[in-house]
């Protein structure tokens, strides 16, 4: 099954991000899903600080990662994005594609809940920025 995409960016690999086999560091892949995550909020016109200032914060709750093929310094890459809503979950498959060739490099399911107030809660602002309310 393809799956469904609403959002995509692309990025470029800076050198510090790699190892010393000239690979990207596997942690800077969750700085890759963060970024997208962020830049697609911001695209619907959702602010994490303002949510926070009312108490609303999304966390991560569960990251599986799946590394296909390693990017390198100065690739550019595209990160695409999907959001469901299952329960109390916003779950976000993403997906890591090399522009140059079009190889996937990694794929990610990322769980988010939000705490509002500090307690395990549903966000009506989420919901409604995602199209899951009106």
């Amino acid at each position: 099954m393809q799956p469904q995409y609403v959002f995509e960016t692309e990025m470029e690999v800076r050198d510090y991000e790699c190892d010393i086999q000239g690979i990207v560091n596997n942690a800077n892949y969750l700085h890759y899903t963060e970024h997208t995550r962020h830049l697609y909020l911001m695209s619907l016109g959702v602010s994490f600080a303002k949510l926070h200032e009312q108490g609303i914060d999304p966390v991560v709750a569960r990251m599986n990662l799946q590394y296909k093929t390693p990017l390198r310094s100065d690739d550019v890459f595209v990160s695409k994005l999907g959001v469901r809503k299952e329960g109390l979950r916003y779950v976000f498959n993403q997906d890591i594609f090399r522009k140059s060739d079009g190889r996937l490099c990694l794929r990610a399911v990322v769980e988010l809940v939000c705490l509002i107030n500090g307690k395990l809660g549903n966000s009506e602002d989420y919901d409604r920025a995602f199209g899951f309310i009106e």
